[in-house]
C-alpha cells in the first residue's frame, strides 16, 4: 500500500531551532518591556465557544472564523430540513466552539468573566497564536502569532504616551532605529468629516483615508465619489489631507478647520495631551509623526489610533492599535474604556532578517560543545558537562566517540561558538583547549579559566 507524502495544511509552517531561537528572542525583548511597564501574562484556550466569536468581525470575519466540529457524531441532532436550510442553520446544530480569530475578543469575554477578581486598570500583555481560514499568500497565513498589549479601566492618557515609549524601547532593543510611529485621533477624523460637510460619514471616509499610502489621493478621491461623497466635500477635504509640517505645525492648522467641529477639538486636545506626556518623559519625537491620514479601520476605536511603519524597507506596518470605549459591552459590560496594541511578530521578524539585525548571541542555544574522542575522554568529561551546565554554560557533550572533523561539523552547523578538546595529554595535565569557532584560536585553559571566560560572554 502506498503512503502519502507527509504535508501540512496550507497556511500554516513549521519553524526549524534556528527560526524558533530567533522568534524567541524578539519575543523575549517584548516581553521585558512590557513587564518593565506593568504589564501582566496571560493566555486564554486556543478555541472559545462560538457563540463568543460570532458577530464580532462583521459578517466577512465570520466566514473566516475555523469551526470545530460537535465530538462523536455530529449530524446526530440535524435533519433534512437542516441541511435543506443551508449551512447557517446547519452550523448551529454540528458545531459549538471554534479556533479564536484573535487576542482582543477573549481579552474581553476575560475581563467580563473576571471582573470582581481583577484589579483595575487592568494591564495585560498576550502572546498566542490565531487562526483565519483566509486565502493563504506571501506574509498572510492561516495560523500566526499576534502580540498584544492592552490597558482597560482607565480613560488616562498615560496609557497612550507609554505605549509610544514602549514600541520605541521594543524596536529600539532590537536594534531597529529607522522607524516611524504615526498616530492620530479618531475624534479628528470625525471632525474632518463634519467640517467638510459629511457628519456621521466619518466611518467610510475613513476606509479610503486609510488607503491614501496604497492608492495615493486621486484613489481616495475616486473611491470616494463610488461612495455617494459629493465632488464640494472631496474638493474640501483636499486641503486637510495636504497640511504639512512638523507635529505643532500639524495641529495649529488643524486646529482653524476644527475649530466648530465638538469631536475634532477634543481629539486635538488629546492628541496634545498625549505629546505633553511624552514631553515629560523627555521622550525625543523625531520618529513620532501627527498623521491626518492615519485611519485605521477597524470600527471600535474612538480616541487616539497608532500605527507603526519602518522606513528603509518597503513593507506594511509592523504595529497598531488604539483607545476603545465600550471593547467589554459586546459581552454585557459597559463603559470600560482601555488602550492596546499589538506588534506583528512575523513582519519585525522578516524586518531584522532582511536588515541582518539577529545578533549570533540570540541565535545561539547551545554555547560549548566537549568534544568525544573515546571512553577515556568521556568518563573524564561527564562531571565537567554537569559543572559547565550548573555554571550557567549551555553545554554539550558529543553523545559517541567520532572523528574531530565530524564533531566540528556538527558544531559549525548548530553555530556553537566553543568545542572543548580533551585528549589523553589534556586529562594530565587538567588543561583543556578551548576552541574559538569564530577565530580558530585555541587556549589551554582549566576548568575554573573555562568557567570564567564563557560566563562573562
Amino acid at each position: 500500500m502506498s503512503q502519502d507524502k507527509p504535508s501540512i495544511p496550507k497556511g500554516t509552517r513549521d519553524f526549524g531551532p534556528q527560526v524558533v531561537v530567533k522568534r524567541n528572542y524578539i519575543f523575549s525583548v517584548i516581553k521585558k518591556t512590557f513587564e518593565k511597564f506593568g504589564y501582566q501574562p496571560l493566555e486564554t484556550p486556543a478555541m472559545e465557544n462560538l457563540s463568543v466569536l460570532t458577530g464580532k468581525y462583521g459578517e466577512e470575519g465570520d466566514q473566516l472564523i475555523f469551526k470545530i466540529l460537535n465530538s462523536g457524531d455530529y449530524l446526530a441532532k440535524t435533519n433534512e430540513q437542516d441541511f435543506a436550510q443551508g449551512s447557517k442553520s446547519l452550523l448551529r446544530k454540528i458545531s459549538e466552539k471554534a479556533l479564536r480569530y484573535d487576542l482582543t475578543v477573549p481579552f474581553a469575554r476575560y475581563v467580563v468573566m473576571n471582573r470582581n477578581e481583577i484589579t483595575f486598570p487592568f494591564k495585560r500583555y498576550q502572546i498566542q497564536p490565531v487562526w483565519r481560514a483566509d486565502r493563504p499568500q506571501r506574509g498572510r497565513y492561516r495560523e500566526f502569532y499576534q502580540c498584544d498589549a492592552d490597558v482597560v479601566g482607565t480613560k488616562s492618557l498615560l496609557c497612550e504616551a507609554e505605549i509610544v515609549l514602549m514600541i520605541d524601547e521594543v524596536l529600539t532593543n532590537l536594534g531597529i532605529t529607522d522607524f516611524t510611529i504615526k498616530i492620530n485621533h479618531r475624534g479628528i477624523l470625525a471632525g474632518i468629516a463634519e467640517a467638510i460637510g459629511q457628519k456621521g460619514r466619518e466611518s467610510e471616509i475613513c476606509v479610503a483615508i486609510d488607503k491614501l499610502d496604497k492608492i495615493g489621493l486621486p484613489g481616495v478621491e475616486k473611491e470616494l465619489l463610488e461612495k455617494g461623497i459629493s465632488t464640494e466635500s472631496i474638493t474640501a477635504l483636499q486641503p486637510i489631507l495636504n497640511i504639512k509640517g512638523d507635529n505643532n505645525l500639524v495641529i495649529n492648522n488643524l486646529g482653524i478647520v476644527l475649530k466648530n467641529t465638538i469631536e475634532g477639538n477634543r481629539g486635538l486636545e488629546e492628541i496634545k495631551e498625549v505629546f505633553n506626556y511624552l514631553s515629560a518623559f523627555k521622550k525625543n519625537s523625531a520618529n513620532i509623526t501627527f498623521d491626518i491620514a492615519l485611519a485605521r479601520g477597524l470600527s471600535y476605536y474612538t480616541g487616539c489610533i497608532f500605527e507603526v511603519k519602518i522606513n528603509n524597507i518597503n513593507m506594511g506596518s509592523i504595529s497598531g492599535g488604539g483607545r476603545y470605549d465600550n471593547l467589554t459591552g459586546m459581552f454585557g459590560l459597559p463603559d470600560v474604556s482601555g488602550v492596546g496594541f499589538s506588534f506583528g511578530v512575523d513582519r519585525i521578524y522578516d524586518v531584522m532578517d532582511e536588515l541582518n539585525l539577529f545578533k549570533t548571541a540570540s541565535q545561539n542555544t547551545t554555547k560549548l560543545l566537549i568534544a568525544n574522542f573515546d571512553k577515556e575522554a568521556e568518563n573524564y568529561a561527564l562531571p565537567l558537562l554537569q559543572q559547565f551546565r550548573q555554571a550557567g554554560i549551555a553545554t554539550e557533550l558529543y553523545p559517541e566517540a567520532a572523528k574531530l572533523k565530524k564533531q566540528m561539523t556538527y558544531a559549525d552547523q548548530k553555530k556553537i561558538p566553543y568545542v572543548l578538546l580533551i585528549g589523553s595529554e589534556e586529562i594530565k595535565s587538567n588543561l583543556l583547549q578551548l576552541k574559538n569557532m569564530e577565530s580558530g584560536k585555541q587556549m589551554a585553559l582549566n576548568v575554573t579559566d573555562v568557567i570564567s571566560k564563557l560566563g562573562a560572554e
